[in-house]
């Protein structure tokens, strides 16, 4: 905005959802008996609650915004973009309803996206190695397995609940299988020879192989379930199968896996579930198992009829990486049912080519998000919930036949966009499905049809703000900005809707932070109680000794400081540490604004090239300074910003020039053009550095410029623009001269270590030359305690030479050192070679500059004596 954009930013708030609805409901009793209906309006006051708490926190952090004019997720016109986009979606092909497979909440009686899983690497499940007797044995191996000794196929499992829907065993074809028989028993067993040695060693016997055969040889084989008597699992190719843990062999159950599911679904084998949305075994998994608890007392079951059956030859507890729901966090499940997709395999294609083209900050960002993009094949969109956007489609009563078209959508949109989508619940099908409609698709009477009761899940919600936001339906946002974990979420799905609708990405830049961490790195977990609330930072907590109040500049500038696109940690150490950063940068500010007094810039100022040559550095400083703050604001890179403004104040501005001007500030004339060169310096510096910082700490930056003794009218930091240093302040050779003087004056002071400055003279020998030259620019007489070159040297006086003087003092220190001149860009290179003679100055302190330059110690030096009588009094 500083720079002259006219900045579109509309806040908005994702609000439907289960986190909201579980929150919501967790305030209440009695949660089974509420209407669809009650559940949305208790989840839309919590969400409103919380939309009003959340919003005087941003405006509290200083985050700009027409804080007047947010979108909700809630309101009508969004909602009714929304379905707009899911109809486009679906005339061009690319929403589909079909009966699979998706991860499934048990614990929210909901279908799942997989970004809202999260895995536990801890999950303790109960694995089995199971045998399936072999009904008919693959042509093959007739010969091996002649059927004089029983056989099997071995199997291992971490989902025993799933057996009962097994439909197949799936092998590799083109992996190496044996034939053993087991030491123990005598049983033939089948098995990847692969997995020979680590079978047999955790069943805790030893397998002789009777002979090796490739996996194609176990074709038009079959199995005996191994508990439901009477039904054949047929022996299949599969290119899922792996050789890195259990048998080779993979037990199948379509209605539980989407690889068993594509295996069932070539050829044409049962996909029945017999799970119900609960969790529970339904009645078609037979009476000892029904409303049994798949992950609990179902599990046990299963197993028990494993044993019961003789199949059964090991059990074992095995730790492993397992998906919960990220909001219960509670175990999933894989089951089939009838959900609402988006073919995401149709529209990748297109999404990863415009993804190319989009600018993504940090660069690595954009490989990840391409391989999620990969990996992903569908995108389940359907809730089984009550608080979210109505899925708009009617359903035959008998048939179970979607109705969808241009008129229905239509009509619905309507009435959305005047009432929401309450009117979803709360009005009569007869109101939201038009006779016209029904005639249309081929039916006879509305009362023939019932609304569905699914919602699109949240990330389809958020993933059309774009529709709602963008004004023009062509255009892009210049920037989304959000946490890493939203490369599966937010970033993907509007990516997705827009790129299907639109043929383009809905965003030009993607910038992608990291998650913020406890001060030693550790996660933050509300049952650990390492949670730092941004609100205890800026206000303080109860107890301020504990938990004293920051405010928002110093949150503002930790999370500049950071580096925000890794992990980011936060804590006291860290807080503190960014409070005496922005101590120090006041203390800078402070020092300038108090010299500011009876300083106009617009009367007073003095132009460059009058100006001492240590001020016209300052301003080839300032520009270069400039140039590189705005750089790194264009590449977002804050923690860059941060470095380069406490460089400048520290090493420019505090240790450097403001020790080299204070005598020229506190000593000369108040009107005197040498002490108006500077402050025209320090003028020029506050307002850079002030807008350089704005972005980061408004609210310091507007302090300073309420307290400018010369801007009592101003607009204020944020509507008067950006940094305004000239080109023209651009002068290499200044710079040669001043770090010529400088590098001299560091051998001076390196000498009289600890020493003041001021109570020395020294006497500066250079040979004829460049950097003489230069020398002689900043002191064009021989000696002096008031030219250019003194006041850089901080000496009481400075003598410049061209050859060494024929008689020094005994007590006289001389240092050598020399200095490489560097002009042109390199054109003119020239080593110059030095003597600095330090002697103990001769003369008396001034009583009022402190300087060792006058004749009597009670008497003021000839240059105060001057400002003294031009002032009209002693």
């Amino acid at each position: 905005m500083m720079r002259g954009y006219k900045v579109h930013y509309v806040p908005g708030w994702d609000c439907h959802g289960l986190p909201i609805e579980l929150k919501a409901l967790s305030e209440v009793k009695g949660v089974a008996n509420l209407s669809p209906m009650e559940i949305r309006q208790r989840a839309r006051e919590f969400a409103e609650r919380a939309i009003e708490k959340q919003r005087s926190a941003f405006v509290r952090w200083g985050i700009m915004a027409d804080w007047a004019n947010c979108y909700r997720t809630f309101d009508g016109k969004y909602e009714a973009n929304q379905l707009r986009v899911f109809y486009k979606m679906y005339d061009k092909g690319f929403i589909y309803r079909d009966y699979k497979p998706v991860f499934w909440s048990p614990s929210a009686n909901t279908a799942l996206a997989e970004a809202e899983l999260e895995y536990n690497e801890q999950h303790v499940s109960r694995s089995v190695y199971m045998k399936f007797p072999l009904l008919k044995s693959p042509p093959k191996l007739t010969s091996v397995l002649d059927g004089s000794s029983p056989a099997s196929v071995l199997v291992w499992t971490t989902q025993p609940w799933t057996v009962p829907a097994n439909q197949a065993v799936c092998y590799m074809p083109d992996s190496a299988y044996s034939i053993v028989k087991c030491a123990t028993t005598g049983e033939y067993f089948i098995l990847a020879a692969d997995r020979v040695e680590s079978t047999a060693a955790a069943l805790d016997t030893q397998f002789e192989v009777m002979s090796t055969c490739k996996g194609e040889d176990l074709a038009d084989g079959s199995c005996a379930h191994p508990t439901i008597p009477g039904r054949v699992s047929p022996l299949l190719p599969a290119n899922h199968v792996t050789m890195t843990k259990g048998t080779g062999l993979v037990h199948t159950a379509p209605a539980h896996g989407m690889e068993d599911y594509n295996v069932a679904s070539h050829h044409q084998l049962p996909t029945d579930c017999l799970v119900d949305e609960g969790g529970f075994f339904t009645e078609a998994a037979g009476p000892e198992l029904q409303n049994k608890n798949v992950l609990e007392e179902g599990n046990e079951a299963v197993i028990q009829m494993l044993q019961a059956a003789g199949s059964l030859l090991k059990e074992e507890k095995y730790v492993h990486s397992y998906p919960y729901d990220w909001r219960t966090k509670k175990p999933m499940i894989v089951r089939a049912s009838k959900q609402w997709f988006v073919n995401t395999a149709s529209i990748k294609a297109t999404a990863q080519e415009v993804l190319k083209k989009v600018k993504v900050i940090p660069t690595s960002a954009v490989n990840r998000i391409l391989e999620m993009l990969d990996r992903r094949t569908f995108w389940c969109i359907s809730r089984q919930r009550s608080w979210g956007v109505p899925i708009p489609v009617f359903y035959q009563k008998d048939t179970g036949e979607c109705l969808i078209n241009s008129e229905t959508i239509a009509n619905v949109i309507k009435i959305v966009e005047q009432q929401g989508t309450d009117a979803w619940w709360t009005l009569p099908i007869e109101q939201l499905l038009s006779k016209e409609a029904v005639a249309k698709a081929g039916g006879h009477d509305i009362s023939d049809y019932v609304k569905g009761q699914d919602v699109l899940d949240i990330w389809f919600d958020s993933g059309t703000s774009w529709a709602h936001v963008l004004e023009d339906a062509e255009q892009r946002a210049d920037l989304y900005l959000e946490g890493k974990d939203q490369l599966g979420g937010w970033f993907q799905s509007s990516l997705l809707t827009s790129v299907a609708t639109r043929k383009k990405a809905p965003y030009k830049t993607l910038v992608v932070h990291g998650f913020t961490l406890g001060e030693k790195g550790e996660k933050m977990s509300k049952s650990i109680g390492n949670v730092v609330d941004p609100d205890v930072v800026i206000n303080g907590g109860e107890d301020h000794t504990k938990d004293p109040p920051y405010g928002a500049d110093v949150l503002r500038w930790w999370v500049a400081e950071s580096n925000v696109f890794t992990e980011v940690l936060i804590g006291p150490v860290v807080l503190n540490a960014a409070r005496d950063d922005i101590n120090k940068l006041r203390n800078t500010l402070r020092f300038i604004l108090g010299n500011m007094d009876g300083f106009n810039p617009e009367t007073d100022s003095v132009p460059a090239s009058e100006m001492y040559i240590i001020d016209q550095y300052m301003l080839h400083l300032l520009q270069d300074y400039g140039s590189k703050v705005t750089e790194a604001y264009k590449e977002y890179d804050y923690s860059k910003v941060v470095r380069l403004l406490q460089a400048f104040c520290s090493r420019n501005l505090s240790n450097f020039y403001f020790s080299i001007i204070k005598d020229r500030l506190y000593c000369e004339e108040e009107k005197d053009p040498k002490r108006r060169s500077c402050q025209t310096v320090l003028a020029e510096a506050l307002d850079i550095v002030v807008r350089s910082f704005a972005p980061i700490l408004p609210h310091l930056a507007e302090e300073v410029f309420q307290h400018l003794p010369y801007k009592k009218d101003s607009e204020g930091v944020f509507r008067s623009g950006w940094i305004k240093a000239s080109s023209g302040w651009k002068k290499p050779g200044t710079e040669e001269a001043v770090e010529g003087a400088c590098a001299i004056r560091d051998s001076f002071l390196g000498s009289i270590s600890g020493k003041n400055a001021l109570e020395y003279e020294v006497v500066i020998v250079i040979e004829p030359g460049l950097l003489f030259e230069l020398m002689e620019v900043l002191q064009a007489e021989e000696s002096s305690s008031v030219s250019q070159l003194n006041e850089i040297m901080m000496a009481s006086q400075t003598t410049l030479l061209s050859e060494f003087p024929k008689e020094t003092p005994a007590d006289a220190n001389i240092i050598s050192g020399t200095f490489l001149i560097n002009l042109e860009g390199g054109d003119i290179r020239e080593e110059s070679s030095y003597k600095v003679i330090v002697l103990p100055t001769a003369k008396a302190k001034c009583p009022r500059c402190r300087r060792y330059t006058s004749n009597s110690p009670s008497t003021p030096c000839p240059r105060c004596m001057k400002v003294i009588a031009g002032k009209g009094s002693v």
